[in-house]
């Protein structure tokens, strides 16, 4: 007999403990910017198939690695 495809595939439990843990996105930041400033924004994420928050994320990640850098020097 044949497994299903529910049967062969490996537990959710045994592959999630192999990836890196994330920590949770649990709190927001509110921002005013210029209303054509994010319409250009967010077009261009939409252009680059990306989001606007994942941008912004990446930009905030790399502007504390890079601050933390220079205050351990």
């Amino acid at each position: 007999m044949d497994k299903t495809k529910s049967e062969s595939a490996p537990d959710k439990k045994e592959t999630g403990s192999k990836k890196k843990s994330k920590v949770k996105n649990d709190a927001q930041l509110l921002i005013r910017i210029n209303g054509v400033e994010r319409d250009e924004f967010l077009a261009l994420c939409d252009d680059l198939d990306t989001s606007a928050a994942r941008e912004i994320r990446r930009f905030i990640r790399s502007f504390i690695r890079e601050h933390q850098e220079t205050d351990d020097q």
